[in-house]
């Protein structure tokens, strides 16, 4: 029997609004990306009371990018919980984008236009100029599953959810990279499944 992962991303940015490719790039919650943070704090906590479960008797992990670690810090003040309590995996970091972060699409394509094309048809393989690809975060998100031993809350990005759908199987490579991967919800990996709850 594998952990349960309740699994959150962080609330939104002004890049998300923007189209802005964050990658390694600390940017902070907006006001309403803080409402999400506190919502998916919510969610969780009526999930694990259906569960049976203690929030406090659970790890806590998160990303060690600030707009991460800020939704944690909000997920775990709904739980009523000591906000600061809450390990760092560095293994859970967004993809990086490399020269593309803080680019949008059409500046992206401006930017390296071959890159980009090449990218448009295999994603999932080719990285950003001086970034990560997928297959590269798959493994780290695979090691870092590898090393939970118990059923863990996780706050971390949509491109590290993405490959850790595909490092467990829940999806294609091109499924995952299509997937839109919300927030203000949680997303639950249990028993070779995936649930999202909002």
């Amino acid at each position: 029997m594998r952990s349960t992962i309740y699994y959150i991303r962080h609330g939104q940015t002004g890049w998300n609004v923007e189209g802005r490719f964050q990658g390694s790039k600390d940017i902070p919650l907006n006001q309403f990306g803080r409402s999400q943070a506190a919502a998916s704090g919510e969610i969780l906590g009526r999930l694990l009371a259906q569960d049976g479960r203690l929030a406090s008797a659970l790890p806590f992990v998160s990303s060690p990018l600030g707009r991460a670690r800020s939704t944690m810090e909000l997920v775990r003040g709904a739980l009523k919980l000591p906000v600061a309590e809450y390990a760092i995996d560095e293994r859970l970091r967004e993809i990086g984008f490399g020269h593309w972060e803080g680019l949008t699409v059409p500046e992206m394509q401006a930017n390296d236009a071959v890159t980009f094309a090449a990218r448009a048809v295999n994603k999932w393989s080719v990285a950003a100029p001086a970034g990560e690809s997928y297959a590269s975060v798959t493994l780290r998100v695979r090691a870092w599953f590898d090393s939970v031993t118990t059923d863990t809350v996780t706050v971390a990005h949509g491109g590290t959810m993405r490959a850790l759908m595909v490092a467990l199987g829940l999806a294609t490579e091109l499924e995952a990279v299509e997937s839109r991967i919300g927030q203000g919800v949680v997303y639950v990996f249990r028993d070779g499944g995936l649930q999202k709850y909002s």
